[in-house]
This record gives structure tokens, C-alpha cells and sequence, in this order.
């Protein structure tokens, strides 16, 4: 979904007609910053839309020569809108989104310090502000962040006999096929590998099986054969004997999260926000490590969003001031609450921990010092992510190694071409 002002009809074509290059300048010298942001929602009513347009509405009231043009773009869109809108000469002036190096490697954007007063810069916690950092330079600001865990139905659990959670793939096959034969009409397990997010529930899986995107020296390791191997166990184990989705690489996470808070999925890989569908949907779950291939993981899979700084229409100044309203703890908090997300400020971070209000995120407090991330400072990430997004999902289908071997010789392309 893309959301768009009133003036301009939904589609690839308003790209062009909403605006273009140019100084953003008014003829009353007001400036016009265009933000272009990631939707988080899985409904109207909490789309992200609701969010910024609020920080719009309030950050124009006290700074009245900065207009700012909201535009949220879906999570499936995104990626090809923003290719679109820096092919056409038609960029942002803030960009929040998954990944920030390719842009970098394209000297695209303002570094970090350019664009950040020295008190928000130094309210960001150190491990988020360095993962968005290129050659020891930062320009990824990260925005939220998360950590993954195990989230199960503890009725079809009880209904099915299960009296804990799993903690090896093996468990995880035993406990999908006695909720199967209990419940035929529901999920066992939810593997969302389409576009969406592949590369995120893909990574899940290697890191339990001790592989992963990268080798200790940094480079791609896409076919190695631990990721081979566990894709080869989730085809035999959960694909096949049909306890999971006909076509995971056809599914999202926006279904396999619907499915589990509707209480259709038996269990899934999950972030924060899983919570709250949780609750509206009045399913009981139960939150638990990883499983992986030998046991429990004592690490995740961790995950930053970003904001990012365009230098192509030169509103330096603006940006500053904008940004630095954005990061206030007023906004933060307002959007970490909102989707269950965790925090990349230090006064966020102490809020949340302190309040007593955020007791559901305490397991994943725990889980994100040792998580482990995507190769986020490669310049070549995001086109290898895009990749994965596209096709990583079909790793599961008759021929794993084709598929990995077939990401892995794209991703060696990505890094001579740049």
C-alpha cells in the first residue's frame, strides 16, 4: 500500500507527478522537506502514516518555514519505490527504511554527524549507532530496532499434549505434527519466505544450524553447506509432510502474523509487535528462544530500521532540525509503544525499563545484547537482501543448493560490480 497526499492517486506514476529534483523552496521561502517512510501498520487505523503525519503536523507549528511531505510506502513496495525515485532523480530528503549502505556506496547521503545535533547523536546507543556505520564512518541512523524469538499458541499446545516449548528442530517437527493431527485446519507452523522478509526468517534458521550470510573474514557464505543443510532439513521436515504453508516462498510475514493472532498458526518466528496482534486477537502465546538444530539458541536474530539523510536537494539545516525533533523522546517513544518495537535512544530505553509498563518486551531485552545482524555496513547488502527477497524463499523447494548457489554467484556479482 502506498500512501500518498489527497492530491495524488495511488500508483508508480505519482512518483513522477508528486514531485521532483528541485530546491523543495517556496515562493514564500519556506522549504519543503519530502520524508519517505516504511509502513509498520497491518491496518488503516496504525498505519505509520497516522504516526508521522502527527510529527508533521507538530514539527510545522514550531518551525513554520519547514513544510514536511509525508509519504509511507508498504514494507513489500518500498524497496522498488526508492530504486525508482533515485533512478528518476526523484529522491527523498529523509529516507526510513531497512538498509542504508548501498547508498552510501552511491555517495548519496549526508554523514550522520551532518545531519544530527551532538546531543541526539550521542543519546543513540553505541552498538546501533556503530552497526550504522560505513568504514567507520556512520550515516545509518537507526530508528528501532528488535530481536526475533519463538511465539506459540499454548492452547493448541495443551490441545495437542505439548507441555513446553520446543527447543530443538527436532521438537519443532514433533510438536508441529501432533498439532496437526489434533488440528488439521491450522498452521503448525507458520514459514513466512516470501518477498517480505525472507532474508530475516532465512537467517533465523542458518544461525541455527551455525551458518549464516557471512564467515568470519566477511564474505558472503550464501551456499555454504550449513545454510544448504538447513534448508534441506525445513523441505523434508516441515515443508513435505505439509506443517507448514503449501508455499512458504509465497507467503509473508503480514500472514503469517495475521494466522497467529487469529488463532491459526500453532508457532512462528516473531518480533515485538506480534504482541499486541496477540492480545487483540485474545490468543494466549508463550515466547521462548530459538530453536535450533541441537537445542535452544542462546542468541537471535537482531534488527534495526534506519533513517537516512539525501544530499541531493541540499536541505542540510532542515534535516537537522527536523531529525532532531523526530529523535525528542515524545516521538520515539510514541512509535516504539505503538508497534511493540525496542528503542535506539538512551532516554527511550530508559523510559520504557523503568516504567513498568513493557514487562511483554523483557524477553527480548534479554536476547538482543547477543544478537547477531545482517551485513548491514556492505555496500552490496541491499542488493543481495533484495535478491534473497525474491527468491531465497524457493530454497525450500526440490534443489536448495541451486538456489543458494544461484544467490551466492549474485552476490559475488554485487561485490565486483561496485
Amino acid at each position: 500500500m502506498l500512501v500518498l497526499s489527497a492530491a495524488c492517486a495511488a500508483g508508480a506514476l505519482v512518483l513522477t507527478a508528486c514531485g521532483g529534483g528541485g530546491s523543495g523552496e517556496s515562493a514564500d521561502g519556506a522549504v519543503t522537506l519530502k520524508l519517505v517512510a516504511a509502513d509498520y501498520g497491518d491496518k488503516a487505523s496504525n498505519s505509520s502514516t497516522v504516526y508521522w503525519e502527527d510529527v508533521a503536523e507538530r514539527f510545522e507549528a514550531a518551525h513554520p518555514k519547514i513544510k514536511i511531505d509525508v509519504q509511507v510506502v508498504n514494507w513489500n513496495d518500498i524497496d522498488a519505490q526508492v530504486k525508482t525515485m533515485i533512478q528518476s532523480g526523484n529522491l527523498p530528503d529523509v529516507l526510513q527504511t531497512g538498509g542504508y549502505a548501498d547508498k552510501v556506496a552511491d555517495d548519496l547521503l549526508y554523514k550522520a554527524e551532518d545531519v544530527l545535533s551532538p546531543a541526539t547523536r550521542d543519546n543513540l546507543i553505541d552498538s546501533f549507532a556503530e552497526a550504522g556505520e560505513v568504514d567507520g564512518v556512520q550515516y545509518g541512523i537507526p530508528f528501532v530496532s528488535s530481536a526475533r524469538a519463538l511465539f506459540y499458541n499454548k492452547k493448541l499446545f495443551a490441545d495437542a499434549g505439548i507441555t513446553e516449548a520446543p527447543k530443538s528442530w527436532a521438537d519443532v517437527r514433533s510438536a508441529a505434527e501432533r498439532i496437526k493431527k489434533k488440528n488439521p485446519d491450522v498452521v503448525p507452523y507458520a514459514l513466512p519466505l516470501g518477498p517480505e522478509e525472507a532474508q530475516g526468517e532465512s537467517l533465523i534458521w542458518e544461525l541455527g544450524n551455525g551458518g549464516g550470510y557471512t564467515g568470519a573474514d566477511g564474505t558472503y557464505t550464501l551456499d555454504s553447506e550449513a545454510n544448504v543443510e538447513t534448508f534441506e532439513w525445513l523441505r523434508d521436515n516441515l515443508v513435505k509432510p505439509g506443517l507448514t504453508y503449501s508455499s512458504p516462498a509465497a507467503t509473508d510475514r503480514k500472514t503469517a502474523f495475521a494466522d497467529f493472532a487469529a488463532g491459526k498458526a500453532g508457532m512462528l518466528n516473531g518480533h515485538p509487535s506480534l504482541i499486541q496482534m496477540s492480545k487483540d486477537g485474545d490468543v494466549d502465546y508463550g515466547v521462548a528462544p530459538i530453536p535450533g538444530k541441537d537445542g535452544a539458541l542462546d542468541s537471535t536474530l537482531g534488527v534495526a530500521d534506519w533513517v537516512m539523510a539525501f544530499k541531493d536537494r541540499g536541505h542540510q539545516e532542515e534535516i537537522k532540525t527536523f531529525l532532531d525533533f523526530a529523535y525528542s523522546k515524545e516521538n520515539t517513544l510514541k512509535f516504539d509503544e505503538m508497534y511493540n518495537l525496542m528503542p535506539v535512544t538512551q532516554d527511550t530505553l530508559s523510559e520504557m525499563t523503568s516504567s513498568g509498563k513493557h514487562k511483554d518486551l523483557e524477553p527480548f531485552f534479554e536476547l538482543l545484547p547477543k544478537a547477531s545482524f545482517y551485513p548491514l555496513g556492505d555496500t552490496t547488502w541491499d542488493a543481495v537482501s533484495a535478491e534473497i527477497k525474491k527468491s531465497g524463499g524457493t530454497a525450500v523447494g526440490d534443489d536448495p543448493a541451486k538456489v543458494l548457489g544461484d544467490l551466492q554467484k549474485k552476490a559475488e556479482q554485487a561485490l565486483a560490480n561496485q
